[in-house]
Parts: C-alpha cells; structure tokens; sequence
C-alpha cells in the first residue's frame, strides 16, 4: 500500500559511501601490484605486514607518486569531498591523504575485527575469485560470507543488526569513518587471490570534531 505519510529514516549511525572504481584505475593498480609482487626486493621495501592486523599472504604499501600516476588519490579526494560535503552541508577544505596498500588474501586467511587511524578509511575490491563460494551455495540455501567485508557498529538491538556484509566485487570501492570497525571473512576451496585495497586521510578538524 502507498501511503505518502509514511517514510523509514534511517539517520542512526556512522554513514557509508558505495562509489565504484573507474576501470581504467583498477587496470593501473593491478597492473602495478603484479609487477610488485614479482620484484622481491621492490616488495620487501614496500611491505607493509607489521603496520596492519591481517592474517594473509601480502601486504605492502603504495607509492605516493604510484597513487598520484594512476588516479587513485584523485579518486579518494573527490570522493571523499563529495561525500562529506552532502553529510555535513559543509566545505572540505583539507583532504590529506596518509596512505594507502594492498591486501593479497588467499585460501583460508583473514582479518580479524579492527578499526584505522586518521578521520576517514576505506576498502574496496582489486580482483575476487570467480569461484568464491560455489561448493557452498550448491549444498545450502544459504548466504555466504567467506571472503565478505564486514562493518560492524553498535550491538544487535531491535530493528538494528549492527554488521553490514558486503559481498566482495571488483571496483566496489566502501568509504567510511576511521572508527568503525571492520573485518574480512577466510574463504574456502579456491585457490585464487582475494585482491582489497585500503587507505587512511585526514581531513578539516573542524569538520571531523563534532565537539568544538
């Protein structure tokens, strides 16, 4: 039934951009992080392991002038300018980016439940196997979540389910607040790279203190 008088709000909790990833950058990326991954010294200097919670195979950061070359810096700002400036009715005026790396996962591993530093973060989707999850969904009815990002804010409450699961696909790009945590659900059977890419910013602190 239509009823103009009747309207869900849904303004409770952080809020989270969907934006997809021009192809032509997720081509450059990839194209780069293949190259990186067979120089084993180009990976060693740029591993990036000891900096972040993640139980997997690869993780290493991304060069400053790699992100400028390839529209992937770009591509935050915009975003993230964008974004805020709809949230919060409000000009952004610094969009510092910290860094930004890769994350090579495959059979069987994770990353457990974590949170960034910086005001802003984000995590997306470079390659996703194409078999991920099929032994499953032919046995179950049922939702599978191996290899799954997975935002989580609050605690399960009536009418709030507190985790939002994200289905992995390639240029799928999430952004969201520093402070909410996430993880990444290990996959089964295939032997393919789970490939995410992942970044920390600053912005206005005027804008991000919601307390001055």
């Amino acid at each position: 039934m239509k009823n103009k008088n009747f309207k869900i709000i849904k303004r409770f909790g952080p809020s989270v951009l969907k934006v997809r990833i021009p192809i032509s950058i997720v081509n450059k990326l990839n194209k780069y992080i293949d190259d990186v991954v067979k120089s084993k010294t180009k990976f060693n200097r740029l591993d990036y392991g000891e900096n972040l919670v993640g139980d997997v195979s690869q993780e290493f950061r991304l060069e400053k002038k790699i992100m400028k070359v390839t529209g992937w810096e770009n591509f935050i700002k915009s975003s993230v300018k964008r974004w805020l400036e709809i949230e919060t009715n409000k000009k952004v005026k610094k969009i510092n980016v910290m860094n930004s790396w890769v994350v090579r996962q495959f059979k069987n591993e994770y990353n457990p439940t974590h949170w960034h530093g910086g005001h802003i973060a984000g995590a997306g989707f470079l390659k996703v196997p194409k078999d991920l999850g099929l032994h499953v969904q032919k046995k179950r009815n049922k939702e599978y979540r191996g290899g799954s990002l997975q935002l989580i804010h609050g605690s399960r409450m009536f009418l709030n389910h507190s985790t939002l699961n994200i289905k992995p696909v390639v240029g799928d790009f999430y952004f969201f607040p520093n402070y909410l945590m996430h993880s990444v659900f290990p996959f089964k059977k295939s032997l393919e790279e789970r490939r995410s890419i992942s970044f920390n910013a600053k912005i206005d602190q005027s804008i991000y203190n919601v307390y001055e």
